[in-house]
């Protein structure tokens, strides 16, 4: 259980979890209207911290700047969603300590935050006597009013936009070129007999039939074909920054104050910013 000189270290803190993992940044400290004492906190998650999660301090402990409880984030992102509008009623503190699994009884009033200068209502049919005026709307808590404003963070995260293959296939197509071939014809050669061949003119017969040939040759064009590389081809990735404009609503408290002096009632706008 946290203490009440532990309060503004508390409030803009690291809430870390059962398991040692970050569940966010502390918020708010709501005071228990009976003790004074620290009894739950308010905690920034879901995307870019815009959802506030109550946790109970019974068994938390702070060391540093390090607020730890007994929960993972996952249980507390599920806890009821409850609006953290500085008050919690008995309904709601009810349902968050059956949620934790933490005992309730009916002595365990209402909750209410600090705003670091001041602390809850230990009265509850009262206002406290330390302030010049007593809250209207719920337990007094000092003599101011805190205003609060929603603030956009925006940032960015990683996620998976598509997926890219390399995929070869085959392809046919004619490949034409031009060789040239040789073939052999025949031509008939005519010599005079003379006394160089006179010879072998008169070796045969004087008359008779007979029958001479040649083999003929032709090229004919032969293909072959080989595999050989040509290139390496492989994927990569480049990044590329564009600008994209993000709109997001956000809540501000304003602030509106009555008079009332001898019948009249003036009014004025006061905005902090």
């Amino acid at each position: 259980m946290l203490d009440q000189g532990q309060i503004d270290q508390v409030a803009g803190s690291d809430a870390y979890g059962s398991d040692g993992s970050k569940i966010g940044s502390v918020g708010q400290v709501y005071l228990d209207d009976q003790t004074g004492q620290p009894a739950w906190v308010t905690v920034n998650t879901g995307l870019f911290g815009t959802n506030e999660s109550f946790i109970p301090l019974s068994e938390a402990s702070f060391s540093g700047d390090r607020l730890t409880v007994p929960y993972d984030k996952d249980k507390v992102k599920g806890a009821p969603n409850v609006a953290a509008d500085g008050h919690l009623s008995p309904e709601e503190e009810r349902e968050l300590y059956a949620y934790y699994g933490v005992g309730y009884t009916d002595t365990d009033y209402d909750t209410t935050t600090t705003t670091g200068t001041g602390y809850a209502d230990t009265d509850r049919g009262g206002y406290d006597t330390r302030t010049e005026g007593h809250d209207t709307s719920g337990p007094t808590t000092d003599d101011a009013m805190t205003l609060s404003e929603e603030r956009v963070n925006v940032g960015t995260e990683r996620r998976e936009a598509g997926r890219a293959r390399l995929r070869k296939y085959v392809v046919t197509e004619n490949v034409t070129q031009t060789v040239p071939v040789t073939r052999e014809e025949v031509v008939v050669e005519r010599e005079p007999i003379t006394d160089a061949n006179r010879d072998a003119a008169t070796s045969g017969p004087d008359i008779s039939e007979e029958e001479h040939e040649v083999v003929l040759h032709e090229e004919t064009p032969v293909v072959d074909k080989t595999v050989e590389p040509v290139e390496r081809v492989r994927l990569g990735t480049q990044q590329t920054t564009e600008q994209q404009t993000v709109t997001e609503q956000v809540r501000k408290e304003r602030v509106d104050t009555d008079a009332d002096t001898t019948g009249t009632t003036g009014t004025t706008d006061d905005t902090i910013r």
